[in-house]
């Protein structure tokens, strides 16, 4: 039970649960609305919003019991998950008849310009330590928060927690205390950069279209020549399972839970020590694509009305955004540190504008595919959501899918390799 106001009003948790989330997407939306010189927010104002509630209301919110053996922690990482397989599963099953032709034809320069963008990341972070290390008298911890630092410029939940699971054996094997110490390191660091890491690319983005007075419709049209040549047979007599898609939707997530949950040893100790796995995201993303450019399995059709798809894109973006601002803000205020936080900023910074600089002039990527391509590599779903209202066009989320799978493995090794060596 909740009491606001010298307990003039009492809430129940579950109902000041849903009443947090409700001042979230009201205020978020009005905030994401705000343009100047057209740039704006977006559904990435929902993230601004949800970490100035989580610090305002931070109390509270820690004391809600939304389920039985869980606390509000628990309840705000199940809403995250939930909205990420939401939009994952929604743009895959969007992008899906255009991705492989979209793959086929920048296939190797993806390859490339998502290791290059992890490399920075960690060559970045590697300079952090070198600029700050002689100022700090823990050297474990710094390294810890540094590695954490990374993971949340590049809001990379894989790269967060094998680094955390490196750092606690690597410096505190033993336990105790000191792993406590460690942990709260890495995921302090995590928090503090992550903040930047989504806004920063859901800004740059919007800027870089603008800074190079790029020609929007023939931009899109250089897109929509990769889809004209990808026209598919659509059969008439395929069997719809419903009239909304949640079919398609379920089967993707089950398919997609399976392959997400697949680990790869990456060390010689085999599955007993790290090892690397999509995760249910990343598992559905590529279930979906897969199902949406077959658009059939036999003679059952997995077509799902694009309006559809497009509310359950917004709808998980949303959600995802909630999930992880509202804790982010609580964790937030007790372990800001001014200077963490330019780290963070760099580590974001770096990476997206080096890499879309060798994408633009080297690669001779395409405006639209580049921007979908730094999204992937940066991991950054908010981003892509922007990306896709920006440019009007779903089929920049074949850029996102085919560099993300290959960024995320990089920047799990990445960070654990830092840790050993710094």
């Amino acid at each position: 039970m909740i009491e606001l106001f010298n307990g003039l009003v009492k809430i129940d948790g579950i109902v000041f649960f849903l009443f947090i989330i409700a001042i979230v997407i009201a205020l978020g939306y009005l905030l994401g609305r705000i343009t100047i010189k057209g740039v704006c927010l977006g559904t990435a104002g929902v993230f601004i919003v949800a970490l100035i509630v989580g610090a305002v209301f931070k109390d509270s919110i820690v004391s809600i019991k939304v389920f039985e053996a869980g606390d509000y922690d628990s309840a705000f990482k199940t809403m995250e998950n939930l909205g990420l397989v939401f939009f994952v599963t929604s743009v895959g099953l969007i992008a899906g008849p255009n991705f492989f032709v979209n793959l086929k034809k920048y296939f190797k320069s993806y390859i490339l310009l998502g290791l290059i963008i992890i490399i920075l990341g960690g060559l970045t972070c590697a300079a952090c330590y070198f600029i700050g290390s002689s100022s700090e008298p823990d050297h474990d911890y710094f390294i810890a928060m540094l590695v954490g630092i990374m993971s949340g410029a590049l809001t990379s939940t894989p790269a967060f927690s094998a680094s955390k699971a490196t750092a606690v054996a690597t410096f505190a094997a033993d336990g105790g205390a000191r792993q406590e110490v460690i942990e709260n390191a890495v995921t302090a660091g995590h928090g503090i950069a992550y903040i930047f890491g989504v806004v920063g690319v859901v800004l740059f983005v919007q800027l870089v279209p603008k800074l190079l007075r790029a020609n929007m419709d023939e931009e899109r049209n250089k897109v929509a020549a990769i889809e004209s040549n990808n026209k598919r047979d659509v059969r008439k007599d395929l069997i719809k399972i419903d009239n909304y898609g949640l079919f398609v939707f379920g089967i993707s997530i089950i398919i997609g839970v399976f392959i997400g949950a697949i680990r790869i040893p990456l060390t010689s100790k085999g599955f007993s020590g790290t090892c690397f796995n999509l995760t249910t995201t990343g598992g559905a993303l590529l279930t979906s694509l897969v199902l949406g450019h077959f658009g059939h399995i036999g003679r059952v059709s997995l077509e799902v009305n694009k309006k559809v798809l497009e509310v359950f894109r917004e709808l998980g973006l949303m959600m995802f955004l909630i999930g992880a601002g509202i804790p982010g803000g609580v964790n937030f205020v007790a372990n800001f540190k001014s200077v963490y936080f330019v780290y963070g900023i760099f580590m974001t910074l770096v990476p997206m504008i080096v890499g879309f600089i060798f994408a633009k002039y080297i690669l001779k990527i395409p405006l639209f595919n580049n921007l979908g391509s730094i999204t992937g590599g940066m991991t950054s779903t908010p981003a892509l959501g922007t990306l896709i209202n920006v440019t009007k066009s779903d089929d920049v989320a074949s850029a996102y899918a085919a560099t993300y799978p290959i960024a995320l493995v990089a920047v799990v090794l990445v960070s654990q390799f830092l840790i050993l060596v710094l």
